[in-house]
């Protein structure tokens, strides 16, 4: 089994290691609040770059949305990929076989010219189209912008299927003549025209199957960026990111490892500009290009040129404030707080300093409008702990979690349990601990009966594709364990997710209670004997803690990390009061296999120790695994107390079912074996005694019949 010792990442890169076949890396394991109090309230994670960008920028009315994520406007007249095979398919759409066949044919052209004369049966925008298109490939950008041109002065209702393919060409072919010579800047205010011309009449209505309304987004803002106006430029990516272009996202991304490598004079200039001061602040509170850990190398320059420039100001508050507070700088932190206004973020921070100052309630409060800020739908994706768990951020969530470290600490147990309870399975492990260690029985049967209904059960198709249990089945799984442990027998059964686990939790509980009420022995050893096996044969569905020891989270496949809970700061004694309470007898991992070893010792106080019940109940329990010292103390006791029995030879393995029934009549041969046992050595002189006695006997009542007859 895997018990998480090593740092995640390296226990990873060990595991994928090629050793003579290939292995897989273990599963991830998400963070846990609970495990360092202190650091998960001093901890501010980094936001997510997608997300952040996501903030920034505008759409452009009336511009439709890309329908792929993966939209990419390569070049289109180039090598084959996969935009290239976009286009052809779209460049076939609503025409005969014979003009896609004839378009085939002219694209293969070399000569533009030719395109004129050969395609003449071809409407005129598509005949057009293809002759400014292979001008293109072909490197004849003015004979390629003399036939776009052509296209789009054709009446309207004569192009309405390749006027926005003509005018983004037109914008591209007038960008690569900006780099031959000549006027480049003229050229450059051809090409952006002709973008926004493309935008707007994909805006427009006109056929845009290829999306290229969104793509000329991108490509204007590569014109203003060759034109040196980088804050353009970022707006323009940003409206094509928030349009679901994932070229903008990567472009911004590019855009952002550039900046970082501009000297400190040309960047503090630039970050003079809202745009690019709240694409740095986004990277920065982001954290992009960390690996591991490592700061990247352009980091502190950045931190230290974005400060300076946006002391005092009132944009991106917030996020200035996080990216301080991240980088240690509390004071920093402090002031942007003054002018961050009211959201999530903000609040969120205000708490974390308060508690860095020690003011519990203060930080309370702030977690609590920080709750009430943040929508319940922001998410900020996966990250990565420094120890390699991961988390998956949705701020709301994790405000409510660190939320009930205070509660926690304050005595407010089922508040706490119910902040983490909320984030659904994002903090599940922590919700669950509190649930099995700090509330009481009673406390979570209360709060189960009155707030979590049992859902629907998985049908065995879900089951076997293992779709994961709702988490409301886990909690009331989790009570029902709970509850077979702690003896409640009957109440237990009807919190378990299905008919299966209901009917093993209601076998265990008869057999328990069954023992209980026995009063001759046989049949009280019978019932332990019954209980303990079916403790350890489905001890981890019925018996096992969710969390440590025994991670029926995991199946019992896993386990993590446990941490000696101690009062401290953020610990009250009362709590860990509740916790030594609640752990598990013994509090070893499969600690159901030590419940069933201690009811099979059990059962065999029970029983005769002539019989083989006796010797079959030892053996059987020998062989159930829970520790070494079990198994040799059980086969000892079956050595010093237990009968001969042939199958002893392999005790622990080859084990036969204790006979119960004919353990009764062992308790009268038990004593007279004993007796006999005892007197063996004195065989002779015990033999002669009775003969004698017997003789003795038979003689006086000779004498007293003799004596009778006499007086008669």
């Amino acid at each position: 089994m895997l018990t998480r010792n090593w740092p995640r990442h390296l226990l990873c890169l060990s595991l994928c290691l090629p050793l003579g076949s290939a292995f897989a890396c273990g599963p991830d394991f998400p963070m846990r609040l609970l495990d360092n109090r202190g650091q998960t309230l001093a901890d501010l994670p980094e936001g997510n770059f997608n997300f952040e960008l996501s903030r920034l920028g505008k759409t452009i009315a009336g511009l439709k949305n890309v329908t792929a994520a993966t939209h990419n406007p390569n070049d289109m007249y180039g090598e084959e990929n996969a935009a290239a095979e976009a286009r052809e398919k779209a460049e076939q759409a609503g025409l005969s076989v014979e003009q896609q066949a004839l378009i085939k044919q002219l694209r293969g052209l070399s000569d533009a010219r030719q395109v004129e004369a050969q395609g003449a049966s071809l409407p005129a925008e598509i005949r057009l189209y293809v002759a400014g298109a292979v001008a293109f490939a072909t490197g004849d950008h003015q004979l390629a912008v003399e036939n776009f041109n052509k296209l789009l002065a054709l009446p309207a209702d004569q192009r309405p299927l390749r006027s926005t393919w003509a005018a983004y060409s037109l914008g591209r072919t007038w960008f690569a003549m900006s780099r031959e010579g000549g006027d480049a800047v003229e050229a450059l205010e051809q090409s952006r025209d002709t973008f926004r011309q493309a935008r707007q009449l994909s805006i427009d209505g006109f056929s845009d199957p290829l999306e290229l309304g969104v793509a000329s987004l991108g490509e204007e803002a590569r014109v203003l960026r060759s034109a040196g106006d980088w804050n353009g430029a970022i707006e323009l990516y940003e409206a094509q990111n928030l349009h679901g272009s994932a070229v903008g996202y990567t472009s911004l991304k590019q855009l952002m490892n550039e900046l970082a490598e501009l000297p400190e004079a040309e960047l503090a200039d630039l970050l003079q500009h809202k745009a690019v001061q709240q694409l740095v602040t986004a990277s920065l509170v982001s954290r992009q290009g960390w690996s591991f850990g490592d700061e990247p190398p352009n980091e502190k320059k950045l931190v230290k040129l974005l400060q300076n420039s946006t002391r005092g100001s009132l944009e991106n508050a917030d996020r200035l404030a996080a990216m301080s507070y991240q980088q240690g700088d509390y004071a920093g932190a402090k002031a942007f707080l003054e002018n961050a206004g009211d959201g999530g973020l903000a609040w969120w921070l205000r708490a974390k300093l308060a508690v860095r100052d020690g003011d519990k309630n203060a930080a309370a409060a702030a977690y609590s409008k920080a709750a009430q800020a943040f929508p319940q739908s922001e998410d900020w994706g996966y990250r990565r702990t420094p120890d390699w768990a991961f988390e998956a951020v949705q701020p709301k969530c994790r405000v409510e979690g660190e939320s009930a470290i205070l509660a926690l600490q304050r005595g407010e147990y089922l508040q706490a349990f119910v902040q983490l309870y909320r984030s659904n399975s994002v903090y599940w492990f922590d919700a669950a601990t509190v649930a099995e260690r700090v509330l009481t029985v009673d406390e979570l049967k209360k709060y189960v009966d009155d707030n979590v209904p049992a859902p629907p059960a998985l049908t065995q198709q879900q089951r076997d594709n293992y779709v994961p249990l709702p988490v409301a089945a886990s909690l009331r799984n989790l009570l029902g364990r709970r509850l077979l442990r702690e003896g409640h027998y009957a109440d237990a059964v009807a919190y378990f997710d299905n008919p299966d686990l209901q009917n093993k939790a209601r076998l265990y509980g008869e057999q328990r209670l069954k023992a209980d009420a026995s009063w001759w022995p046989t049949k009280r050893a019978s019932a332990l004997y019954n209980a303990a096996w079916t403790a350890r044969e489905w001890g981890m569905d019925i018996l096992g803690y969710e969390m440590a020891p025994d991670y029926a989270t995991f199946g019992g496949n896993y386990s993590l990390e446990s941490t000696e809970l101690k009062v401290g700061p953020l610990v009250s004694e009362a709590e860990v009061q509740r916790q030594a309470a609640s752990e598990a007898k013994p509090d070893q991992r499969y600690h159901y296999r030590f419940v069933a070893t201690e009811l099979a010792g059990r059962a065999a106080d029970n029983l005769p120790h002539t019989s083989q019940a006796f010797a079959a109940v030892l053996c059987n329990a020998a062989g159930w695994n829970s520790s070494l010292e079990d198994q040799s103390a059980l086969y000892q006791r079956y050595i010093k107390e237990g009968p001969f029995v042939p199958w002893a030879v392999d005790f622990g393995n080859q084990c036969p079912y204790p006979d119960f029934e004919n353990a009764d009549k062992r308790y009268v041969t038990q004593v007279t074996d004993a007796v006999r046992s005892s007197l063996r050595p004195y065989k002779w002189p015990v033999q002669i005694g009775v003969v004698v006695l017997v003789s003795a006997a038979a003689l006086l009542l000779i004498t007293r019949r003799q004596r009778k007859v006499r007086k008669s």
